[in-house]
């Protein structure tokens, strides 16, 4: 592992299966080995890590002229002690957004069911009580029991063999869609982490570059090597930023 990840030959390869995934989505699993996972995990994560690199230099160019502040990061680090932080924003809502964004691209009841219920806390939380996904109040009970009742009553409904195979089909035909609509979906629903402004609007795509790139990387993980993998790939992710905003 260690000798592929100095390797310039190893990044060119590996962009080459990345990219060629990106052209074709598809649900194949790769059949590599455990350890040759967790290298083109590791190497994709590097990849990503001088990508945010570049992309941080275009907006300390842009700053002068356009520098939008995000906003949840800034309210967190407020709200929270900074072990609270590292727990929340480290491990609890990445956990929630693999569930919601990644778990179901391999369709399967079980996954599905957790991924709605997941789905219906974010609803409840952000279009009926307009808070933080985050947000410890007299609402909580209500939103987390309403989401483990969906998943409950979403679970036996996709059991059903006759439900259950024609969304297996679906899944098989139109993964493609599937595939990049989470990966916008993911990426775009990030700017609610700024202030709500029309030149933020029109900035989205740029803005949110940074999270497309998460979601194409850990859709491709989930997909080619299993949940666990973008899991990881994620928690690694918001701990880095944990720790350079707590500093």
């Amino acid at each position: 592992m260690a000798y592929s990840l100095i390797r310039a030959s190893y990044y060119r390869n590996l962009l080459r299966e990345f990219t060629a995934f990106l052209r074709n989505p598809h649900l194949t699993p790769s059949p590599k080995s455990t350890k040759a996972k967790i290298t083109d995990t590791v190497g994709l994560f590097i990849l990503k890590i001088f990508f945010l690199i570049g992309l941080g230099l275009f907006f300390a160019l842009l700053s002068p002229i356009y520098d939008p502040e995000n906003l949840t990061k800034s309210n967190m680090a407020e709200r929270f002690s900074p072990i609270i932080l590292i727990l929340v924003g480290g491990f609890i809502l990445p956990l929630l957004e693999e569930t919601l964004f990644r778990l179901s691209l391999r369709f399967n009841p079980g996954y599905l069911a957790l991924t709605s219920s997941v789905a219906s806390y974010y609803v409840l939380t952000k279009l009926v009580y307009n808070t933080s996904l985050s947000a410890v109040d007299e609402s909580l009970v209500v939103r987390v029991g309403i989401s483990i009742c969906a998943c409950a009553l979403i679970y036996p409904i996709l059991r059903i063999e006759s439900i259950g195979s024609a969304l297996a089909n679906f899944w098989r035909r139109y993964f493609r869609w599937i595939f990049y609509g989470t990966c916008l979906f993911f990426a775009w629903i990030h700017i609610s982490n700024y202030e709500s402004s029309l030149v933020n609007l029109l900035m989205m795509p740029i803005i949110t570059l940074p999270q497309l790139s998460s979601a194409l990387i850990y859709g491709y993980t989930r997909v080619a090597f299993g949940f666990q993998y973008p899991l990881l790939l994620h928690f690694s992710n918001n701990l880095i930023a944990m720790v350079i905003t707590l500093l």
